[in-house]
């Protein structure tokens, strides 16, 4: 459905534009004339299941690919609507599953508890192992890291200019106290504090169907976000180490992972490119670029950052204020989609400029 400058529709902003964006630059670019290198358009859709597959096709088109010197990825975007923001620092994502088993059947309380511990409180044990649960800080020293001085900087000046960025932004409700001691702390925990998140159960029936039973289990599906710069598989084993060892009163404890996603931080810019990045934010929006920093994950961008370590890279994107990713009324901005596409463009003729 479209509103206005609004295109409604899961995926339209997260990021199903992307691949027409890419195309449209290059056509604009050749429609105007202008120089341009070799370009090549990677297209994958299994983004959003953690691009499982992007490691062996892209291994297996390597002698196609080569080495590039400059990425540009189109699946991130910024706090406002009146620039290009580049993305400074990505999360990283763990997901496991925790299943605490304490009976073989459920068996009514009334016989059961007091005798049988309940495997719910088993499972705030463990948790109570990995998070405070006080202030929600991460306990395992294998999950942290330290925040680069060059990104605090820019933390304080987006902060600076947006005011909370973070927290004005969120549907919260009325008295609720945010976590963080300022605008500009909040931004750093969430682009570099670890957290966790219970993002789904089993085990647990409904409110209206909850008998007077002793639950045999509980599964808990905790998402464990990460700094940028966490080797995630590291924190993967680190987590089963902590979750499985001696388990609370003997119960039977199993931790089940997902794949793990690793974050990302951009490489620095060298100075063409700096440039290049401003010029080409000016043609698409009249503003200079700015610097943000997601908490979320885009897989793929670490991937090809392990493997062309050497490469610039400039993480941007059509995503803003309103587009709700993954929400049912995700939408697109056609007029920033339009704006970005502009500005890449630029950027590909810069580039050609640069390197010629």
């Amino acid at each position: 459905v479209r509103r206005g400058d609004l295109l409604y529709g899961r995926g339209a902003a997260d990021d199903g534009y992307a691949a027409f964006s890419a195309l449209l630059a290059i056509e604009a670019l050749q429609a105007a004339g202008s120089n341009h290198g070799r370009l090549l358009v990677l297209i994958e859709t299994s983004e959003e299941s953690g691009s499982p597959d992007l490691d062996a096709h892209v291994e297996a088109l390597a002698e196609r690919i080569g080495t590039p010197d400059l990425v540009i990825c189109l699946d991130a975007g910024g706090p406002t609507d009146d620039r290009l923001w580049m993305v400074q620092s990505l999360r990283g994502n763990v997901i496991v599953k925790v299943k605490v088993e304490v009976l073989t059947t459920g068996v009514h309380s009334g016989t059961a508890s007091g005798v049988v511990p309940s495997s719910f409180r088993v499972l705030r044990q463990l948790l109570d192992r990995v998070e405070d649960a006080t202030t929600g800080q991460i306990l395992l020293d294998d999950l942290t890291a330290a925040v680069p001085s060059d990104h605090l900087a820019r933390i304080e000046a987006l902060t600076a200019e947006l005011g909370d960025a973070v927290g004005e932004g969120l549907p919260t409700v009325e008295g609720l106290e945010l976590q963080g001691s300022s605008p500009s702390d909040r931004l750093v925990r969430q682009a570099w504090t670890p957290t966790l998140s219970v993002i789904g159960m089993d085990g647990i029936p409904a409110v209206a169907d909850g008998g007077n039973v002793l639950r045999a289990s509980t599964t808990a599906k905790l998402s464990f976000r990460l700094p940028p710069s966490v080797d995630a598989e590291h924190a993967t084993a680190a987590l089963i180490a902590c979750l499985e060892a001696d388990p609370p009163q003997g119960a039977r404890v199993t931790v089940t992972p997902d794949h793990p996603a690793n974050g990302w931080a951009c490489p620095p810019l060298e100075p063409w490119l700096e440039a290049a990045v401003d010029a080409a934010s000016l043609a698409g929006f009249d503003h200079v670029a700015g610097w943000s920093a997601e908490g979320g994950s885009i897989p793929f961008l670490a991937q090809l950052g392990q493997r062309f370590p050497s490469v610039a890279f400039v993480a941007t994107g059509a995503l803003g204020p309103g587009s709700n990713a993954h929400g049912i009324d995700e939408s697109l901005n056609l007029r920033v989609a339009q704006g970005v596409t502009v500005a890449v463009s630029h950027l590909l003729a810069h580039h050609a400029a640069a390197h010629a």
